[in-house]
């Protein structure tokens, strides 16, 4: 990759201006592609009818987007205070020090002896 494509990769190009003639025909392709995309995918459908409920019902359209931006706010905060809250998991090498360590300061007669096996 050439000097030229990492200080595009790095700072972007400029932003093309659609009345822009060097950049008209690459607008118009992205525009025509774009909306290929959506009716092939039928969302230009979808985002017709959510336009038609939200011209006849504009109260109750800008309550369920609110509602649901709350709540998804609530939920991302209940979910933060549930993982900090939530109780240390101890890994194996943690588990086998804090038994190393209760072996060592155990007093002698409650020692716990590894049990030899004779039949090596």
């Amino acid at each position: 990759m050439s000097v030229k494509g990492f200080r595009r990769m790095l700072l972007g190009e400029k932003m093309p201006d659609r009345n822009d003639p060097q950049y008209k025909e690459r607008y118009e392709r992205e525009v025509r592609a774009g909306r290929r995309f959506a009716k092939a995918t039928r969302i230009d459908k979808v985002a017709a009818k959510v336009q038609g409920f939200a011209n006849l019902h504009r109260t109750l359209f800008l309550v369920i987007v609110f509602v649901f931006i709350a709540v998804s706010l609530a939920w991302n905060i209940y979910r933060l205070s549930a993982v900090f809250h939530r109780p240390a998991q101890r890994t194996a090498t943690e588990m086998q020090d804090s038994v190393l360590h209760l072996r060592r300061t155990l007093p002698p007669q409650h020692k716990v002896q590894p049990v030899k096996n004779e039949k090596r």
